[in-house]
């Protein structure tokens, strides 16, 4: 986590309706099957199914959205179809079914649903738990080149310059675990030592999410934050590292919980110290298994005394107890925002990695 004050990203809006016309047809729960406000009882858990069409937008729908209450959205997914179930404490809430189009049109379909109390109900999911599923497929990812000496964001250079190339294709159907994996590719150049640094903005400026976050309301609603991802290499050991960073910018502090796995570097998983500006290593071993899909696990936390906390990191189904705590720095910036990035070795030699399941979860 070399310039982790820079970050950009494209703005995502909504279209609703139904399916023959522009926008999003809600068939679950039954009585919410037009655009207008409906009603509907349920229990606890509550099973949303619904479709999106966008005909004036060339390239159609992108994704869709829960939003269970007001600036809280629920659950996110990658494409025209949408059936989750969800859990709803007892009372009236009034969810917005909306739908994102790659034109940047934008609209919703209210649903009022009234959840009724049972002798045994089902613990409602948190207000303030948001899940963002097949974020690799997602648009709102820039990339930029990291060089050294120092490592900043390299503001003249393009993906197809002659000091560093890469790219990013979102679904791919090979190698895929579900036809929409996402290829992250390392090009040669004449600067060796660079990195390619990818960023998302999920709340705050610039959202993915639609979540601009004007009031500085809804970012520090949440404390834990789990990145959950697959990836897959041909060759790992042509790479440096590769990096995992989740961020978090509010009230005036900076909490930036990178993670480094260094392969070229030595095999281990590295942590980041913002104040000091450097690597730390952990002394855990990281191995990911060339030509197969790696499953990668990390769990953080901002302490109730604003600490950052390192929690586990867990590779291939083996977990690594971190529990290290780091003090934040300042910053004017809000927001949340999560990196992807991978460093070049010494040979400089061009290397691909396919994401895919790509989950993040903020409680």
């Amino acid at each position: 986590m070399r310039v982790e004050k820079f970050y950009t990203a494209l703005c995502l809006f909504v279209l609703i309706s139904l399916p023959s016309f522009a926008g999003v047809f809600v068939s679950s729960p039954a009585t919410a099957t037009v655009t207008k406000a409906g009603s509907a009882s349920a229990g606890s858990s509550v099973h949303f199914v619904a479709t999106a069409n966008s005909p004036a937008c060339k390239g159609g729908v992108d994704s869709m959205g829960i939003y269970t209450s007001s600036g809280v959205l629920a659950y996110v997914v990658s494409g025209t179809k949408l059936d989750k179930s969800l859990s709803l404490g007892s009372g009236i809430h009034n969810v917005a079914v909306q739908e994102w189009d790659k034109c940047g049109q934008s609209s919703k379909a209210m649903v009022k649903i009234t959840v009724s109390s049972t002798s045994n109900p089902t613990p409602p999911t948190s207000s303030s738990a948001m899940t963002v599923t097949n974020l690799q497929s997602q648009k709102g990812w820039s990339g930029y080149a990291l060089l050294p000496p120092s490592w900043g964001i390299c503001s003249s250079c393009t993906s197809t310059g002659s000091q560093l190339k890469w790219s990013w294709t979102p679904k791919v159907s090979s190698p895929s675990m579900d036809s929409i994996s996402t290829k992250s590719y390392y090009g040669s150049g004449s600067m060796q030592w660079g990195d390619v640094l990818w960023n998302n903005h999920l709340i705050g400026n610039f959202s993915s999410q639609g979540l601009p976050d004007t009031s500085h309301t809804l970012a520090p609603k949440f404390h834990t934050f789990t990145y959950d991802v697959y990836f897959w290499v041909s060759d790992a050991s042509v790479s440096q590292a590769m990096e995992f960073d989740i961020n978090q910018f509010v009230n005036g502090k900076k909490f930036i919980w990178g993670h480094e796995c260094r392969i070229a570097g030595g095999h281990q998983w590295d942590i980041y110290n913002d104040t000091g500006k450097k690597w730390m290593a952990t002394g855990v071993p990281c191995n990911p298994v060339s030509g197969a899909w790696n499953h990668l696990t990390i769990v953080v936390q901002r302490t109730s005394d604003d600490q950052l906390l390192f929690k586990t990191i867990t590779l291939n189904g083996k977990t690594a107890t971190i529990n290290h705590k780091e003090p934040p720095t300042s910053t004017s910036w809000h927001g949340i925002t999560v990196n992807y990035q991978l460093d070049g070795a010494r040979q400089m030699k061009p290397y691909n990695v396919y994401l895919d399941k790509f989950t993040f979860k903020m409680e």
